[in-house]
C-alpha cells in the first residue's frame, strides 16, 4: 500500500511541470499562437486532463485500502434430479444348453464345428450305435409274428371262435412287443446328440473315436440373439427396484454404454445371501459374450420436475450443525443455509434456500465470511 501512495505523490509531482512545459511549448514553439484566448482554452483541456488523471490516482489509492476475495461464481440452472443403485452383472444367454450324450458310448460321428449355425432338431454328434440297431431289427421281426397271431386270434375272437383267454394273451403279447421296440428306438434315438434350440454351436468338446457317457459336456449351442444381463441387488433394495425402471449399463471390457429398462424383477428374497435378482433384456444390434461383466445403474429415484443441485463440496456446515453455502451479493458473500434433498455421485438435491437468481462462489469459499468483500474472477 505504501508503494502506491509513493506512486502517486511521485505522478502529482511530475504533472504540474509537464503541463508547465507544454504550456511553453505552444507559447514557443514552432507553431505560433495567434492570441491569449486560444492559449487559455488550451490550459483549460489540459486542466481538464490533470483532473481526470488525478481522479484515476484516487480511485486507485482508495481501492488498495480495501480488503476483497478473489472469487469465482457459477450460475444455477434447475434440471431433473435422479438417483442410482449401482451393482456389477453378467451377461447371460436366455438360450444356452450344453449338450451331451444320452448313452455311454464311442463318437462315431461329428456334424458340427464351432461358430455353425443349427437350427432345433438337428443331429449334431453320434455315437455307436450297432448294437441297439440290431437288437431293434431282431425285434421287429419277432413283433411282426406277434402282430400276425393277434390279427387271426382277433378275427376267430370276432366270430365267436377260440376262448377270450387265447385273445386276450395274443394281445397282450402284441403290446408287449411294441413297447419292447419303442425302448429300443429311444435308446437309438439317445445315441444322438441332437440341439434343442435354434442357435450358435459355441463349442466342440469331442472328437472321433472319443468314449463319452451321459453328463460328460460334449458340444454347447447358444442363441445370441436373445441375450441378457443378471445381477444380484440386497434386499434393502426390494422395494425400490421395479420392472420398466430406467437402466444405463455400461461394459468394463469394451468402453460400451447403452440405456435400457428392467425387464424382471423378482419378488421372492434368497433366503442364504437376502438377494433379489434382476434381468435386463438385451438387443442384437451389438455383439456381447456370455459371462461378460456389466455394471448396471438403476435409477431408483427421480424428481417430479427440474430442481436445484449443486456439488455436495460446495455445502459447508456452522457450528449448529446447519448446512449453507456462500453466494455472491454484488461486492459481498452472502450466508444462505440451504436443506439437502437426495444425494448421488458427490452431488446433492437442494430442497430450499436457494433460486435461480442466486450466483453460486465456487472457488475462493475457504474461510469467507457472511458479509465479506469479495471481486469476482473475470
Amino acid at each position: 500500500m505504501s508503494s502506491i501512495k509513493l506512486k502517486s505523490k511521485t505522478m502529482k509531482n511530475y504533472i504540474f511541470p509537464i503541463l508547465a512545459c507544454l504550456i511553453v511549448f505552444y507559447s514557443c514553439g514552432g507553431e505560433k499562437v495567434e492570441s491569449l484566448q486560444d492559449l487559455k482554452a488550451q490550459q483549460a483541456e489540459l486542466k481538464t486532463q490533470l483532473s481526470e488523471i488525478a481522479g484515476k490516482i484516487s480511485l486507485l489509492e482508495g481501492d488498495s485500502n480495501k480488503k476483497f476475495v478473489l472469487v469465482e461464481v457459477s450460475a444455477i440452472t434447475p434440471s431433473i434430479f435422479k438417483t442410482y443403485i449401482n451393482v456389477q452383472g453378467r451377461v447371460d444367454a436366455e438360450e444356452s444348453v450344453s449338450l451331451s450324450s444320452g448313452m455311454p458310448g464311442t463318437i462315431t460321428k461329428i456334424n458340427v464345428k464351432a461358430g455353425d449355425q443349427v437350427r432345433k432338431g438337428d443331429v449334431l454328434a453320434e455315437t455307436d450305435a450297432r448294437m441297439i440297431n440290431q437288437s431293434i431289427s431282431d425285434l421287429q421281426t419277432s413283433a411282426e409274428l406277434v402282430n400276425q397271431l393277434y390279427e387271426k386270434q382277433k378275427t376267430l375272437w370276432d366270430q365267436k371262435i377260440g376262448t377270450e383267454v387265447q385273445f386276450l394273451q395274443a394281445k397282450t403279447q402284441k403290446e408287449s412287443m411294441e413297447k419292447k421296440v419303442a425302448t429300443l428306438q429311444e435308446q437309438a434315438r439317445m445315441t444322438k446328440i441332437i440341439s434343442p434350440i435354434d442357435g450358435t454351436v459355441d463349442a466342440v468338446d469331442i472328437k472321433l473315436g472319443q468314449l463319452t457317457a451321459p453328463g460328460m459336456p460334449a458340444i454347447r449351442v447358444v442363441n445370441f440373439s436373445n441375450l441378457k444381463i443378471k445381477a444380484d441387488l440386497a434386499e434393502s433394495y426390494a422395494s425400490k427396484v421395479h420392472k420398466g425402471d430406467e437402466v444405463m449399463i455400461r461394459f468394463p471390457d469394451s468402453n460400451d454404454t447403452l440405456n435400457k429398462t428392467v425387464s424382471y424383477s423378482s419378488r421372492s428374497i434368497n433366503p442364504l445371501n437376502r438377494t433379489f435378482g434382476v434381468e435386463v433384456l438385451l438387443d442384437n444390434k451389438k455383439e456381447y459374450y456370455p459371462n461378460q461383466i456389466a455394471i448396471i445403474n438403476i435409477n431408483d429415484y427421480k424428481s417430479e420436475k427440474p430442481v436445484i443441485s449443486i456439488p455436495l463440496n460446495y455445502v459447508q456446515k456452522d457450528l449448529k450443525g446447519n448446512h449453507f453455502v456462500l453466494v455472491a451479493d454484488g461486492n459481498k458473500a452472502s450466508k444462505r443455509n440451504v436443506i439437502l434433498g437426495k444425494e448421488y455421485n458427490g452431488v446433492a438435491e437442494i430442497k430450499d434456500g436457494l433460486s435461480e437468481s442466486d450466483l453460486l462462489i465456487t472457488s475462493g469459499y475457504d474461510g469467507l465470511n457472511d458479509g465479506d468483500a469479495i471481486q469476482i474472477k473475470k
